[in-house]
């Protein structure tokens, strides 16, 4: 990437919206603007798991307004990731679709363990250089996210349903505090958090950080009463609990360094942070600086190049977890990756990427039923945590593996999307010509592009030399029927 490049991240936090631009810079990102605005999304699920109209509202009318900032990025150069709240929602392909044209960058839900990720990397990337071993804590308005790691490696990763949107709604709900809720929303936050202990004990970390809201906002506060700067500690917890009781509504505190937006949540935040302490015997927390779109920033740095590309060591995981013959993935990739290249215009070269993990992951459903295999590695990629993915990514690489064979039009995808069709059409036919397992002889054949119609031809005498392969690709023709594509096959 070349000195200068501008990047950007947005993220759709469950309190907060946020946008993070910086320039890359000899292997850094420098900030260059930072735009924040509380829209409080995750206040908006009614009983039904379902974003009210009101909190869709909210969120489009933030996103128009920093889709106005982006205008003109590449897209290449913008990410944004959506969190726990869109991940609970039923109606969120509603909300991300509107969302992502508002915004004019498609909008990634990634997993609370991806999430955790990516929030390790962005402070890891603002911390100095060191062999610590460090526990990061994120509480966030629905979740909180736990990771242990050493420099910019995560070693274990979790996400636990417990923020402080949704601890306020649930015991502060008039805004009131008093000890009895304190004590309920404590215990309740640890019995969510109970399993953390396993892993993250404290031998397990020699220095614990907190990121983002309630751990910048508590900081800011004990800072601001006389405390060392960026540090939590466990009398500046209890001291700022016990003015929290002698307010005993959030409209009554006052407390200098604390914002007028975290007002409404800092009873939930403050519990579920004091469960966090008492349960993984923390004496002392830093405030970091990096946070989830400061790892989604580098991320992007990440992804430019197919080596240093995390998704490509995590395709690489799973076939070997799931007992993927290697050669013939490799095989098939190859042969699609080369149709498809042949097909598809100039500057494919991500749409072709996903093309080869997705082939190299066709029989990851081998291992359960060879059958139905197809369907089983769909289903696998729709229910895995796959570090580097977003869900949606997840899905569309579990929709080309599910449609390597059977009928085209009865696939639940988009086969308005030439780049996806095309994709999916190079997967099969690579399926078809490697049927025996062995390299197929691809020398004089080739796919073309004509609007909505494939045009496959092959060297005078091929279909004679291969006459199951050619038997294969004419059967091929019949798949794709009742669907806006026709493929036409020309086997002299």
């Amino acid at each position: 990437m070349q000195n200068g490049t501008r990047l950007a991240a947005v993220d759709l936090g469950s309190n907060s919206f946020r946008l993070e631009i910086g320039r890359y810079e000899f292997g850094h990102i420098q900030r260059v603007e930072y735009l924040k605005e509380t829209v409080r999304q995750g206040n908006g699920l009614d009983e039904d798991r379902n974003l009210t109209r009101d909190a869709m509202e909210r969120g489009w009318a933030c996103l128009a307004r920093f889709g106005e900032r982006l205008a003109g990025f590449p897209r290449s150069q913008v990410r944004a990731v959506a969190t726990q709240t869109l991940r609970e929602a039923r109606n969120r392909e509603e909300f991300l679709s509107r969302g992502s044209e508002v915004l004019g960058y498609p909008i990634d839900v990634v997993s609370g363990p991806e999430e955790a990720r990516l929030i390790y990397q962005g402070v890891a990337r603002l911390l100095p250089q060191s062999d610590e071993r460090r526990l990061v804590v994120d509480i966030g308005g629905r979740s909180t996210e736990l990771i242990l790691g050493q420099q910019f490696t995560p070693h274990a990763v979790a996400s636990y349903r417990v923020g402080s949107v949704a601890w306020s709604q649930r015991y502060f709900a008039n805004g009131e505090f008093t000890t009895q809720a304190f004590l309920a929303a404590e215990i309740a936050a640890k019995a969510v958090l109970d399993e953390a202990l396993e892993t993250f004990q404290p031998d397990a970390w020699e220095v614990a950080y907190g990121s983002s809201g309630t751990a910048g906002a508590v900081g800011d506060v004990l800072a601001a009463a006389g405390g060392p700067q960026g540090v939590i500690t466990r009398e500046g917890l209890d001291w700022l609990h016990e003015r929290l009781l002698r307010a005993q509504s959030a409209d009554r505190i006052r407390l200098e360094g604390l914002k007028e937006e975290r007002r409404a949540v800092i009873g939930g935040g403050i519990s579920v942070l004091r469960a966090v302490f008492d349960l993984l015997d923390i004496e002392q927390m830093q405030v970091a600086q990096g946070a989830l779109r400061q790892g989604a920033l580098y991320d992007l740095l990440d992804r430019e190049q197919p080596g240093t590309d995390l998704r490509t060591a995590t395709v690489n995981g799973l076939m070997q977890r799931f007992g993927v013959d290697m050669e013939h993935a490799e095989r098939v990739a190859r042969t699609a990756c080369t149709l498809f290249d042949q097909a598809t215009p100039f500057g494919s070269e991500r749409a072709s990427r996903k093309l080869d993990w997705a082939a190299r992951l066709h029989e990851i459903g081998c291992l359960i039923s060879h059958s139905d295999s197809h369907r089983h590695g769909a289903y696998i990629l729709d229910n895995t945590d796959a570090a580097g993915f977003a869900v949606p990514e997840l899905h569309r690489l579990g929709i080309l593996v599910q449609g390597q064979r059977g009928k085209v039009r009865k696939l639940e995808a988009d086969l308005q999307d030439p780049v996806f069709v095309l994709q999916l059409l190079s997967m099969r036919l690579a399926v078809a010509l490697c049927h025996a397992r062995r390299d197929p002889d691809t020398q004089g054949l080739s796919l073309q592009t004509q609007g909505h119609r494939f045009i496959l031809k092959a060297r005078a005498g091929w279909a004679t030399a291969f006459p199951q392969s050619a038997h294969l690709l004419r059967e091929e023709i019949q798949a794709w029927q009742k669907t806006p594509w026709e493929l036409v096959v020309d086997l002299p």
